[in-house]
């Protein structure tokens, strides 16, 4: 079965950290580009972050640069994204997904192949 499997959401209180995973089951991650994307309750889903695939080239929302880090591990088939310096804002459920044979252009990756599941990622004391 070909699926993308989030991971590592949770409860976190301000200022904390949290690595969300994204893990590739049926299929080589290492021909797609993978976005992470994020949908607050009440507001659409918005692009997050996006890292390309061979060159790993890697782009941010403003509201998360700077305190968010997408990587890779293709030897592990997954993609990861830290988040540091949480805040209330940074609520949602999280989702990855992937576009084949795809650089990214910006970021919020469009045209995509999967979708993961989400994970609920919710910052509050």
């Amino acid at each position: 079965q070909l699926q993308l499997v989030e991971s590592g959401g949770g409860l976190v209180q301000p200022g904390g950290s949290l690595r969300l995973s994204c893990a590739a089951s049926g299929f080589s991650l290492d021909y797609y580009a993978i976005g992470w994307f994020r949908q607050a309750p009440g507001k659409e889903r918005e692009g997050v972050s996006c890292i390309s695939r061979s060159d790993g080239l890697t782009y941010y929302a403003d509201s998360v640069k700077g305190r968010f880090a997408i990587s890779r591990d293709n030897a592990k088939n997954t993609v990861y994204l830290q988040m540091n310096s949480l805040k209330p804002e940074d609520t949602a459920v999280y989702y990855c997904a992937a576009r084949k044979y795809y650089y990214c252009s910006g970021y919020a990756l469009g045209g995509n192949d999967y979708w993961g599941q989400g994970t609920q990622v919710t910052v509050s004391s």
